[in-house]
């Protein structure tokens, strides 16, 4: 139990990061390789360039800030694709981290156990161990939900996700909500990077991070966001991450074959987000009938 929810709050802190671009009506595919590369980068300041863990630390984070802000103007300033811009990203900060390890795995060993208590430490509640990264994304998730409820910048972000030309004439500057979501993404990311990379205390360059950006995605579409933008929460974000980690938990109780994991795995989630536009099809129908009624 306490493994699950320990993962499935390093899930949510990138599935909250996404979730921002997709209500925009935008995309990100680069997430799972700044993980990568957030993580190869830490392991290296630390383990064998013996630099400080603040200043470590500081580095992933402001690189992860960077990369959002190349994305977010690239895609509005330059008019090209998030699809193209991330895809792109997907591919760069990989090789990027394969290049800066020299393709090898680093570790942190036994020098940074403290540091490590951040991803794997828990309080213990009764007989009920609580893992710190479920705090850290409680925490986040409080955030996420003012920024986007209770803000004039979850107002705009809904409406240009919604109709992105309209609000721009409604005299909102998209450009800058649009590249703030892409900040805020590459960040949560970073972070995630962080925090994967100390939970199994190495790095592997060419896999950490791999296929991550595909179950933040599914965690927010399976958690009511609409990949056409201007819908989502951030309750059913955190929920579509959980439910995603326990089927990937039970896919494994069931002794089913690991080598059709992401077939079920996929399967189950386009029944979800089927279901799930079915009903609000339904639902908008009967409001329909209820207007002219």
């Amino acid at each position: 139990m306490q493994n699950t929810l320990r993962w499935t709050s390093l899930y949510g802190v990138l599935s909250i990061g996404v979730a921002f671009v997709i209500i925009s009506g935008g995309i990100d595919l680069s997430i799972g390789s700044v993980v990568g590369l957030t993580g190869a980068l830490l392991a290296l300041l630390l383990s064998e360039k013996g630099l400080p863990v603040p200043v470590a630390l500081a580095a992933c984070v402001g690189m992860s800030l960077v990369i959002g802000l190349i994305h977010g103007l690239l895609i509005t300033k330059l008019k090209l694709q998030p699809f193209v811009v991330t895809l792109c990203g997907l591919l760069f900060y990989r090789g990027m981290a394969r290049f800066i390890t020299d393709d090898q795995s680093l570790g942190f060993g036994s020098d940074f156990d403290g540091l490590r208590q951040l991803a794997i430490g828990y309080v213990q509640v009764g007989d009920f161990r609580v893992p710190y990264p479920l705090f850290l994304l409680a925490g986040l998730a409080i955030i996420a939900m003012i920024l986007l409820n209770r803000t004039t910048f979850g107002r705009y972000l809904f409406a240009i996700g919604r109709n992105e030309e309209a609000a721009h004439y409604s005299g909102i500057r998209t450009d800058r909500i649009v590249i703030s979501v892409y900040v805020i993404s590459a960040f949560m990311a970073g972070l995630g990077g962080i925090l994967f990379s100390l939970d199994v205390n190495s790095v592997q360059p060419s896999g950490l991070g791999e296929f991550y950006e595909l179950y933040a995605i599914a965690a927010a579409v399976l958690g009511g966001c609409s990949l056409r933008g201007g819908e989502g929460s951030i309750l059913g974000v955190i929920i579509g991450a959980a439910v995603i980690r326990v089927l990937y938990n039970a896919i494994n109780i069931l002794g089913i074959p690991t080598h059709l994991e992401f077939a079920i795995i996929g399967i189950v989630i386009l029944a979800g987000v089927t279901v799930d536009e079915l009903v609000k099809r339904w639902a908008g129908k009967r409001r329909l009938l209820k207007n002219v009624l």
